[in-house]
């Protein structure tokens, strides 16, 4: 089966990007799971009920996220209400939301999606290696397929978190820094890995946001309201192929849409 993943989906422009090719992209590569980042959707900062509703609209199976989905208070009720946008499972149990999703896909083949973030440089929650393992734990025996989204900042932890997961999931694909990383591979023990995905969102900008404001930001290291760029729209997102029997992936292939064109 084939799995799409579409990096970090940033405010408008990027659901532009996903609403004008998401359908093509099923069609062209046979798809069978859709899942994309969507802690960005909502202005750069955060996702709403309305846009979480809008994505699913336009085909999506799966949302995850990262440290952003806490930016717009009234996602959080909906965490509850819809199982199918994840929080980073590694938050604290009281909060609302899951980071564990277990779902059929349009093939019929059973799935589980998981949504963890790292730790360094980024909020101290618990360790997600730990975390991970509890989770995959959870996951019946007959769920062969079991992707992981890693939200974390320091590419060391992603590669680490791969290696540790390798053979007992299908794929560790990273999101959060927003840059894609030519790193796309099959680890040795057949799981599927690419240090980050990239941003699906504006280019002509700093990771999405207005670059004139980050770069006054970084010279005068004074508070401002960040805005989001429009500029350069570009999607980003993977494709992974996964022996459905086994749970393994067999290949990898990164996706980029750049001035309506695949390149």
């Amino acid at each position: 089966m084939n799995i799409l993943f579409i990096g970090d989906v940033f405010a408008s422009a990027g659901r532009r990007m996903v609403a004008e090719h998401l359908q093509e992209l099923v069609g062209g590569e046979r798809i069978d799971l859709v899942i994309a980042n969507v802690e960005n959707a909502a202005g750069g900062f955060g996702v709403t009920p309305s846009i979480a509703q809008e994505l699913l609209a336009l085909g999506l199976d799966v949302m995850t996220s990262g440290n952003h989905i806490w930016d717009k208070r009234e996602i959080y009720d909906y965490l509850d209400r819809e199982p199918r946008l994840l929080r980073p499972a590694n938050y604290d149990a009281s909060l609302q939301g899951k980071g564990l999703y277990v779902g059929k896909a349009r093939n019929g083949v059973d799935y589980a999606v998981i949504n963890l973030q790292g730790r360094v440089h980024m909020s101290p929650i618990e360790c997600p290696f730990k975390k991970a393992g509890e989770l995959l734990a959870q996951i019946p025996e007959s769920v062969k397929v079991r992707f992981v989204d890693f939200h974390a900042d320091v590419t060391s932890e992603k590669i680490a978190l791969a290696w540790h997961l390798d053979g007992r999931v299908s794929a560790v694909i990273g999101t959060h820094t927003h840059v894609p990383t030519a790193d796309a591979r099959i680890l040795t023990r057949g799981s599927a890995f690419q240090t980050d995905c990239g941003m699906t969102g504006p280019y002509d900008s700093v990771i999405g946001v207005e670059k004139d404001m980050i770069v006054k930001r970084f010279m005068t290291q004074l508070p401002m309201r960040f805005e989001a760029a429009k500029g350069n729209p570009q999607l980003r997102a993977v494709v992974v192929s996964v022996d459905e029997s086994t749970g393994l992936a067999t290949a990898i292939k990164p996706i980029a849409i750049i001035n309506g064109q695949r390149v």
